[in-house]
């Protein structure tokens, strides 16, 4: 538990009451996943500049791991729960992804996915009665990044272990699991996390405080889950880091942290010699792109931090191309997992 000792009032947290996770209303389920053999029973028909660029980017993907090149994609927590996090699992199993990176959010779904196949909480439903983000199983998540963060691990390879390696796993549950709580993860097949643990692929969270439901609970350690974001926010870096001779970077619907967490890293990459060079930076969003107001600090569209940083003023500095991909990542996405796959 979070202590203070300063001259304010602060919340007790541990006035919080909770409930198993298992009697939680829940808006997605294993029904509405969408698996790498169901792409035939979706529309997926795109305008044909967007289909242009989707291709385009399948294209340089591919390009990219051919010549062992990163590639680097930051998230949002809605690919996960639009149920797209198989797509991305695979192209990871694949390969095709150097690195997944994404906020607290998005690992806590994939992580609720793979402890019960559901995932999305009803919130107006549980927010007036004063259960929003009460599940009493968030308290696994914050005691595997306090044990994660004595063993000095990211805030992603900690809930990778924690879901793939059964010795862990014990270590976690010994802590916190109780009676009426679910203690095996039941469905780690459909997990990102697990995918880019199995395959030594970082998945690393960048995450605030006060932003997620884990922080909610008496269980919450501010401490770890700082530490160990930061070092996946080194981890990253790192990767970033390796673009010197090109690859690519896609931001999919994070509007604020994946383009401020990549605009620190370019910066630090730059700053020790390794400069990304000759690199695609792509920013999938549904907000109309206008290049105009990316220079223009009264118009709206300069305040998209996505728009200006992706597609513009990175691509900008190192001598790259930045493409934005206008659409519902429901149809974006999954295209351009199929065209990835055409280019085989």
């Amino acid at each position: 538990m979070v202590q203070y000792e300063g001259r304010y009032n602060a919340f007790d947290p541990s006035r919080i009451e909770t409930y198993p996770l298992g009697e939680r209303s829940n808006k997605v389920t294993l029904d509405d996943l969408v698996f790498p053999g169901a792409l035939d029973t979706l529309d997926l028909r795109l305008p044909a500049p967007i289909q242009r660029d989707v291709t385009a980017v399948a294209e340089a993907i591919v390009a990219a791991r051919r010549s062992k090149k990163p590639v680097i994609l930051f998230t949002g927590a809605h690919l996960i729960k639009n149920g797209l996090g198989p797509l991305l699992a695979d192209l990871v199993e694949r390969r095709f992804v150097t690195l997944v990176a994404g906020n607290a959010a998005t690992a806590i779904h994939d992580f609720e996915l793979a402890l019960i196949g559901e995932t999305s909480e009803n919130v107006p439903a549980a927010l007036g009665e004063g259960q929003f983000g009460m599940a009493y199983e968030f308290a696994y998540i914050n005691l595997a990044l306090s044990v994660g963060n004595q063993q000095k691990l990211g805030f992603g390879e900690t809930l990778g272990r924690f879901i793939c390696e059964e010795a862990f796993a014990r270590q976690i549950l010994s802590l916190v699991a109780r009676e009426g709580t679910p203690r095996p993860f039941q469905h780690p097949e459909i997990s990102v996390l697990a995918a880019c643990h199995r395959r030594a692929v970082p998945f690393t969270v960048h995450a605030g405080i006060g932003t997620d439901v884990i922080d909610q609970h008496p269980s919450f350690d501010g401490q770890a889950k700082g530490g160990c974001s930061g070092r996946d926010f080194l981890i990253y870096t790192e990767e970033v880091s390796k673009l010197g001779e090109g690859g690519v970077v896609l931001n999919i619907g994070s509007a604020v942290t994946g383009p401020e967490v990549l605009l620190k890293a370019v910066s630090m990459a730059a700053n020790v010699g390794n400069a990304p060079r000759d690199i695609l930076t792509v920013d999938f969003d549904l907000r109309r792109y206008d290049p105009a107001q990316m220079t223009d600090e009264a118009a709206q569209g300069y305040y998209f931090r996505d728009q200006k940083s992706i597609v513009t003023r990175i691509p900008q500095a190192f001598g790259g191309r930045g493409l934005y991909v206008q659409g519902d990542q429901k149809v974006t996405f999954p295209s351009l997992y199929r065209e990835i796959l055409k280019q085989l």
